[in-house]
């Protein structure tokens, strides 16, 4: 798919839950396929999730970088990344991992989307608890 219509799902996507507010986003097209996403969705209770991504969209979509950084107030619900983390000698480095409300709690799992992270934030706002 084009990367403006990759853009468009990112948009449609952020606006189709009750619990956003708004949203502040930028899209910068570097190709034909491939672009840039960074902005905040804020949300109904004034928590905000921070937002980047660099997308390859050509065939399937392709994340060379994604991060995900859901806060209230000051303090970090969870954060979704793919930088890597150094493990002891004998371990490859984590890449694609969550941050569960400390800087010092990393755990690695699969690399979410952003409709995942939207849902694990709807699961909070209904006080259930999150899939991930």
């Amino acid at each position: 798919m084009l990367i403006e219509e990759y853009f468009q799902q990112i948009q449609s996507l952020a606006s189709s839950y009750s619990f956003v507010h708004s949203e502040s986003i930028t899209y910068d097209k570097r190709a034909t396929y491939i672009g840039f996403i960074k902005g905040a969705i804020y949300m109904v209770d004034g928590s905000v999730l921070h937002i980047r991504e660099f997308v390859n969209a050509e065939r399937e979509l392709d994340r060379y970088m994604y991060a995900y950084h859901y806060q209230q107030s000051d303090s970090l619900v969870f954060r979704y990344d793919n930088a890597a983390h150094a493990q002891p000698k004998n371990l490859a480095p984590i890449v694609h991992h969550k941050h569960d409300g400390s800087e010092s709690c990393i755990v690695p799992c699969e690399a979410p989307s952003l409709a995942d992270v939207l849902d694990e934030i709807r699961a909070l706002f209904a006080g259930g608890k999150p899939e991930r």
